[in-house]
């Protein structure tokens, strides 16, 4: 016990909360790295506290508030009004403190531990091999942190001069120079640079809580879709499915219900009485307040327009839409739309000693297929019975309804880039992907967040978002600019300085 408070000690001091999130502060008394790791089992449990600052949470509800996954429940208190349905994002917003603040918390959290890492001398050949297990692990979370950032504070994805985040992969020891934004090529190549050592040292496992070679292709693979790097998109995809096979329906289903790994790669752990186990950090949270169903509390339902792509037959019907929830078979013509058309988020009903706490999803097979599907529009493959954007989505549809499903056509990429898109919206609806999707293809598909008008009007939402519109990039927080000022003039687009 009292080597897991020293850990936990050394790096939560490890960050100055209302300075500079970026750039800290060495101060006097801080226990230091030579100090806080003596053993490579000290390093280990420095992982396990590493890892216990990972959250998608706040993603989930950056993607379903900002764009056009909810509205407004029937227990709403007023949640989103002011903030996410009306689009209303500056540097002042808390979401873009949470994620800047929260991306160098894990990154100076990883530097700390691989600085203490450097004074460890493993006893014989098996910790010598635990040693780079953890430190392969390191590099692999660095390397995600550092694409999460950029994937929310970089305009362009596809753009190597285009500016991202500060790089940081050393303790600062004091502010003697103000660091100002990277390029995304410094930050792609920092990436693959980490991928590269993480590669060389992570041990095979099959734990998805763990990071395993096959996270580190499965973030290749992303990371290869948002550049537009298509030739690393496709190997890293496909070499995944090889090994993982999309779950069928039943196995869908109980993913969902955290019974099954079936085709996750790497998911966030949630237990019951674990340190995630609040209301503040649980994922059904972010929809309601004591539980999933109608009697719930809740303050966002599904908003009309994805609503409307689901079908009944599908498996995602079934884990998305609560079993409570109330279709009003004509909801256009509803007179009390409010009350007679209430659409429960069930994605996250919880299990069965906490409701609305689940595991969270970080990668998952059927990401890889739809990567894949991308490949083959940017190709201009969009139909086809093999090797083409149709055959890709045909065999998501297939595992999900479990049937012989037609082979959609598409009369050109704008066409198949909005069938992409519109099957990523259903497979990932409330997984945290929606927003970064409309950023990195809306353009592509012509299409941007787009709320029913009925929901539009009904709860005052701003009912579109196009897809160029400057609040697909998160503005460098207000707390940053005040401590490094020379960052100002790096603002992102649209927010002033």
């Amino acid at each position: 016990m009292k080597k897991y408070i020293k850990y936990i000690l050394f790096l939560s001091l490890g960050i100055l909360y209302n300075c500079d999130d970026a750039i800290d502060i060495d101060q006097p008394g801080r226990l230091l790295p030579e100090n806080a790791f003596l053993s490579v089992d000290d390093l280990e449990q420095g992982l396990v506290s590493v890892y216990g600052r990972y959250d998608v949470r706040r993603e989930i509800e950056l993607a379903s508030n900002y764009t056009d996954e909810v509205a407004e429940g029937i227990g709403s208190g007023g949640q989103g009004r002011n903030t996410g349905f009306i689009f209303n994002l500056n540097a002042g917003t808390g979401l873009a403190q949470s994620f800047w603040g929260n991306g160098y918390r894990e990154i100076n959290a990883i530097n700390r531990l691989l600085a203490g890492a450097e004074n460890v001398i493993p006893a014989d050949a098996a910790e010598i091999d635990q040693k780079n297990n953890i430190l392969g692990q390191l590099y692999a979370l660095r390397a995600f942190s550092n694409f999460q950032m950029l994937s929310y504070f970089s305009t362009d994805y596809t753009d190597d001069s285009a500016l991202s985040h500060i790089l940081v992969d050393f303790v600062p020891i004091g502010i003697t120079t103000q660091l100002l934004r990277n390029t995304n090529g410094e930050i792609y190549q920092h990436i693959e640079d980490d991928l590269a050592l993480a590669t060389s040292l992570v041990e095979e496992q099959a734990n998805p809580v763990f990071v395993s070679q096959d996270f580190i292709t499965a973030l290749r693979a992303r990371m290869g879709a948002y550049r537009q790097d298509y030739a690393a998109a496709e190997a890293n995809a496909l070499d995944i499915l090889n090994r993982y096979p999309l779950a069928s329906r039943a196995e869908y289903q109980l993913l969902f219900q955290d019974d099954s790994n079936t085709e996750v790669i790497f998911k966030l752990d949630r237990v019951f009485n674990g340190p995630f186990d609040n209301q503040n950090n649980w994922a059904g949270n972010v929809y309601a307040f004591t539980n999933a169903t109608i009697g719930g509390g809740p303050f966002a339902e599904i908003g009309r327009s994805l609503f409307n792509l689901f079908d009944p037959l599908d498996i995602r019907y079934t884990v998305n839409v609560e079993p409570s929830s109330i279709v009003a078979p004509s909801y256009t013509t509803e007179p009390n739309y409010r009350l007679n058309d209430v659409l429960l988020v069930g994605k996250y009903r919880g299990i069965p000693q906490q409701s609305l706490l689940n595991d969270l999803k970080v990668f998952r097979a059927s990401e890889m297929v739809l990567i894949l599907a991308e490949v083959e529009a940017d190709r201009n493959n969009f139909n086809g019975a093999t090797n083409s954007t149709a055959a890709y989505i045909r065999q998501l549809r297939e595992a999900r309804f479990g049937a012989v499903q037609p082979l959609p056509t598409y009369a050109n990429s704008t066409e198949a880039f909005a069938a992409i898109l519109n099957e990523r919206r259903i497979e990932f609806a409330f997984e945290g992907h929606r927003w970064k999707d409309l950023k990195r293809m809306g353009v592509r598909a012509d299409q941007g967040a787009v709320r029913d008008p009925l929901d539009a009007s009904t709860f005052n939402m701003t009912p579109t978002l196009p897809p160029t519109d400057y609040r697909f990039t998160l503005p460098i927080p207000l707390s940053e600019l005040d401590a490094n000022p020379g960052i100002r003039a790096q603002q992102n687009p649209g927010y002033g300085n």
